[in-house]
Parts: C-alpha cells; sequence; structure tokens
C-alpha cells in the first residue's frame, strides 16, 4: 500500500486541535468578538466582554482566530493573553500582567495599585485577554471584581476579555459590576456543538486528507452523535476519530507485514 501511511499521518495531524482557518458553525460567535475588539481597542473605548461556554465550544479557538486576523488593526495598542491555569493563586494575574506590561516586580496591594495606575495613565490601549477565568475565582471575588472594574475607571485604557466555562461566574461574582450605572461586562455564550455541527467539522477536518476516507462517513455520524450527548465538545470529537485512525492504522500495518511474499507459496 504506497503512501497508506502517508494518509494515516496526514489525518491525525488535521484532527489535532489547532486553530482552524475557519471555524465551522461559529460565524455568529465570531463577528461578535471581532466588532467588540473593533469598537473598543481600535475605538479607544474601554470596556469588558465575557465569553462562556462549555470545554471544546470553540471559545478560545475563536478568539485566537480572531486576533490573528485583526493583527493588524489591533497593531497600535498592547495585547497580552494569560492562562490563568497558569497561577498559582487569583492574586498571581496582577503580577503576571504587570510583567507582560514591563513593569517592575512589586507584591501585593502596592504592585496592584501601580499596575491600575498604569492602565489608567496616558498611553496605547491595552488588550487583556484571559483564559480558564475561573481560576480566579475566590472567596471574596474581590480578584474578578477588580479586573472587571477597571475598564470602567476614569481615564482607563483597558480592555478585558474573559473566557470561562461557567455560565453565571458573572452572576454569582460580579453581581455587583451591574448595578453600577457603567454595567457589567457585555456577555457572549459559546452553547455546545449539535450533532450535525460536530459530523460537519470531522468531515471537513477530514476532506483535507486526499485519497478515500480514512474513516466512513457512518462512523464519523457515529462518533458526532455519541460526543453531542454527553457533552458537544469538539475537541473530544476530534480526539476520538484520531484514535480511530491510529487503531485503523496499525492494523494494516500489521497485515502488511503478514502478507505473503508475492511468488511464494
Amino acid at each position: 500500500l504506497p503512501g497508506a501511511g502517508t494518509c494515516y499521518q496526514q489525518a491525525k495531524r488535521v484532527l489535532h486541535a489547532a486553530v482552524p482557518d475557519r471555524l465551522h458553525a461559529r460565524e455568529r460567535e465570531t463577528g461578535v468578538i471581532r466588532q467588540f475588539l473593533r469598537e473598543h481597542v481600535c475605538g479607544r473605548r474601554p470596556g469588558s466582554l465575557y465569553v462562556s461556554g462549555p470545554p471544546g465550544t470553540g471559545k478560545t479557538a475563536c478568539l485566537s482566530r480572531v486576533l490573528l486576523d485583526c493583527k493588524d488593526e489591533l497593531a497600535g495598542s498592547k495585547t497580552v493573553v494569560l492562562n490563568c491555569m497558569s497561577l498559582s493563586s487569583p492574586q498571581g494575574v496582577f503580577p503576571a500582567v504587570a510583567q507582560q506590561l514591563g513593569l517592575p516586580a512589586a507584591a501585593g496591594r502596592e504592585g496592584m495599585r501601580r499596575l491600575e495606575k498604569q492602565l489608567t495613565a496616558q498611553g496605547p490601549m491595552v488588550l487583556l485577554v484571559l483564559d480558564e477565568l475561573d481560576q480566579l475565582e475566590s472567596k471574596e471575588q474581590d480578584v474578578l471584581y477588580t479586573l472587571f472594574e477597571w475598564p470602567q475607571l476614569p481615564g482607563s485604557r483597558l480592555v478585558l476579555v474573559g473566557l470561562a466555562n461557567a455560565l453565571d461566574l458573572t452572576d454569582r461574582g460580579l453581581a455587583r459590576l451591574g448595578a453600577r450605572p457603567a454595567g457589567g461586562p457585555r456577555l457572549l455564550h459559546f452553547p455546545p456543538y449539535s450533532r450535525e455541527q460536530l459530523a460537519a467539522i470531522l468531515q471537513e477536518r477530514l476532506g483535507q486528507v486526499a485519497g478515500d476516507p480514512v474513516l466512513d462517513a457512518a462512523a464519523l455520524q457515529f462518533c458526532a452523535r455519541k460526543v453531542s450527548a454527553v457533552s458537544g465538545d469538539a475537541r473530544k470529537a476530534l480526539d476520538v476519530c484520531r484514535r480511530a485512525v491510529e487503531v485503523v492504522e496499525l492494523e494494516v500495518r500489521s497485515q502488511s507485514l503478514l502478507k505473503p511474499l508475492p511468488g511464494g507459496e
């Protein structure tokens, strides 16, 4: 089977959860994020956006796609992207942001005050993207509250985008913000992918591999149905298919090793 190995390699590559050129069934959400960044970062209007949705529904991928597509438009501002999973405590977000902005290290309240002063001083807009925002929850919710309050301060140049799995984080933790005249953050929810959407995502990915389909349509439909019933998580669907390709690959390899030699008895 000449070239068979390469088709499996290709299939496994396209099934990785990388950021694709086009995100299937996420045109509306991508449009909302793009419009928000244009309005606030390019339009120099501080503000905040809270993006929620279960894991694997395309939140990070959509935002990464928009940041790539709008690179030139955002060139005049400073973009800081942080995954809050990498922080050892919720309070750790302040020194981490300060470091990205080139501020000298300072711990505790002093560091926080310095950062606030910096974000309300003259200068280019700062786009702060906080992924896995749920990690910043604390008993008093003071960390989240402080962050979402900063875009509302006089002279602020902060545009904050937070991504989290929890739908009600803003209701629980930031109810006080909604009561303010400026209001709370703008909300954008990513629903779980449906069976049809998951099947289309898998077909679109595997359609990039030349030659006969590596996995047949019925297998893709089965995978989409199972994953949508449990979670609607696209990463899970990609994982399942990648593992299926590995199984097929091993079978084919063992068969070709056991084939009798041509002309042999």
